[in-house]
């Protein structure tokens, strides 16, 4: 068929209009897989602020605990993180992620120990603190414990793990080497697993009594 200078006229005229109608749709099509994609990602952003939401974090931490108005002892640390109940699988708990530090104190307010570690988590509601990573306890005599994790017991008053540990004895007058132990909190009482070391008896005592 042979289409005249007019009809050609109307023809381009007809392919230009669908080009352009094409390309804009096209261009609605980008934006609006970019508004759903801008959405999805203000979704998620909110679930994250909600999630975040149910964890309370403070800065600089210095907890005193006490009984009848005595100080038993002082816990401290860069930073703490309480978990809510609404976090799923971390309720009611206490994470101290860049470490922490707790030293006890007696009666008298005299200090008898002290523990930190790189990082720690108390878990309430299970009565159970968990210190890991570098954990050190000083005891007032100048006896020494180490280990790469330790955990104290809230209801049975004990400490324990299930890892190698070091307990350097005062005066360096022995050092005593475990694959794990179990002891009371004052730790007159230790008992350890494979235990191998040495200990040089003083004067006073033929016995080693660790952390008197």
């Amino acid at each position: 068929m042979i289409f005249g200078s007019k009809e050609e006229a109307m023809i381009n005229k007809f392919r230009k209009q669908n080009m352009a109608s094409l390309f804009a749709l096209c261009v609605i099509g980008i934006l609006l897989f970019t508004a759903c994609e801008n959405e999805m990602k203000d979704i998620n952003a909110i679930e994250n602020i909600k999630a975040e939401e149910a964890v309370d974090l403070y800065k600089d931490v210095k907890i005193i605990y006490s009984d009848s108005a005595v100080v038993k002892a002082q816990l401290t640390g860069p930073e703490m993180k309480i978990y809510h109940d609404t976090t799923q699988g971390k309720n009611n708990n206490y994470e101290f992620e860049k470490g922490l530090q707790i030293i006890f104190y007696d009666a008298t307010g005299k200090e008898t120990q002290r523990i930190r570690s790189d990082y720690g988590i108390q878990r309430a509601l299970q009565g159970i603190t968990e210190f890991r990573k570098n954990v050190v306890i000083n005891m007032a005599d100048g006896s020494v414990i180490k280990s790469e994790e330790i955990f104290y017991d809230e209801n049975q008053k004990i400490y324990y793990n299930s890892v190698p540990i070091t307990m350097d004895f005062k005066d360096a007058r022995g050092s005593m080497q475990a694959t794990s132990f179990r002891s009371d909190t004052d730790f007159k009482n230790i008992q350890g697993e494979n235990m191998t070391g040495f200990y040089l008896p003083s004067n006073n005592s033929q016995l080693p009594a660790f952390g008197q």
